[in-house]
């Protein structure tokens, strides 16, 4: 047992593909007229990717990236806007 704390990085920048991940997947969500928070939510907490719709091949469209990949851009993009 550890009781130091586990360092995670990412090698390179994806806040672009995430971006473009995000837009595509929220755009279906919309257009079925999911509440896109709930849906992201539960994909997210749950990693089952039936959260997401299958509209405009959303579902295989968040699936080109890891929850914690996708998690990670979001969360590191948040914290630096609560920044400023």
């Amino acid at each position: 047992m550890h009781d130091e704390t586990t360092r995670f990085s990412m090698k390179m920048d994806k806040s672009e593909e995430v971006k473009e991940i995000m837009t595509e997947v929220l755009q279906a969500l919309e257009e079925k007229g999911y509440n896109p928070i709930n849906q992201f939510v539960g994909y997210f907490l749950s990693g089952d990717p039936t959260y997401i719709t299958n509209h405009n091949s959303a579902r295989g469209v968040i699936r080109r990236m890891e929850r914690d990949e996708l998690l990670e851009v979001i969360i590191r993009q948040y914290l630096d806007m609560v920044k400023e």
